[in-house]
């Protein structure tokens, strides 16, 4: 397997809520990625897939609500967000595809 296909392996795809939007202000991208996955494996697939310089990455783990799917109990799953800070003179557009 390539490189390329590891980091979208690694890279789930973007985040686009009001939160995200409000932290692209401040030049961060928000990405939903695998819970396998570690800060210098994110730096490093953004980095390569976008061409541009990674400040910081922030992680969060949001577990998985418990909801009813047709009268039965079901959990959603667990999700994991990096907040990637980019350099100054970096943008990610992601409102276009990949």
């Amino acid at each position: 397997m390539s490189t390329k296909h590891q980091h979208y392996d690694v890279i789930r795809k973007p985040i686009i809520t009001e939160k995200a939007t409000m932290a692209s202000e401040s030049n961060a991208v928000v990405f939903e990625v695998t819970m396998a996955s570690n800060k210098p494996m994110i730096k490093e697939a953004v980095e390569a897939l976008f061409g541009v310089k990674v400040k910081a990455v922030n992680t969060s783990i949001t577990k998985g609500k418990v909801k009813r799917f047709r009268g039965q109990m079901g959990r959603r799953k667990d999700v994991k967000k990096a907040y990637v800070t980019l350099e100054e003179g970096n943008s990610i557009d992601v409102s276009t595809g990949l």
